[in-house]
């Protein structure tokens, strides 16, 4: 499960994510989705938000994928039990923080493309994967 959260993840970075005709006509991609989402924090020209909770889920989403692409290996690799299980539980709280985007889009939703679905997906596969490693080691464990 773990390398299928991983393959969609980065497949989501070269897939459309949202509709914009302006750059793509087939979509902007995940790698530019994820640069303008940090743009609250690294600026970008002719970027900005309407909304200061906008700029933080904004911000959110953007950190949320450095975790994962830097975090979630490093996790796998070198994690006890506990850390697999808060990684876990992060895993799906970011899930749940990175719905914002299809939930408060409510007039644009269709404009979502099969990226977004594809990262936001890859969220929930990592942390119903690092629960299911958790468990299997404290399966595999002697009494």
């Amino acid at each position: 499960m773990i390398s299928g959260a991983w393959l969609l993840h980065a497949a989501a970075w070269f897939l459309p994510v949202v509709k914009d005709s302006v750059r793509l006509p087939e979509g902007l991609p995940g790698w530019q989705a994820f640069r303008l989402a940090s743009c609250a924090v690294w600026p970008c020209d002719g970027v900005s938000f309407d909304t200061w909770y906008g700029a933080v889920l904004s911000t959110v989403s953007a950190v949320t994928t450095l975790l994962f692409i830097f975090g979630s290996p490093w996790v796998v690799a070198r994690g006890s039990r506990p850390l697999w299980l808060a990684s876990a539980a992060a895993a799906a709280i970011a899930f749940i923080a990175n719905a914002h985007w299809f939930v408060l889009l409510e007039s644009s939703r269709s404009d979502l493309r099969i990226g977004y679905f594809l990262w936001w997906l890859s969220f929930a596969l990592l942390a119903v994967g690092l629960f299911d490693l958790a468990g299997r080691r404290t399966a595999n464990k002697p009494m």
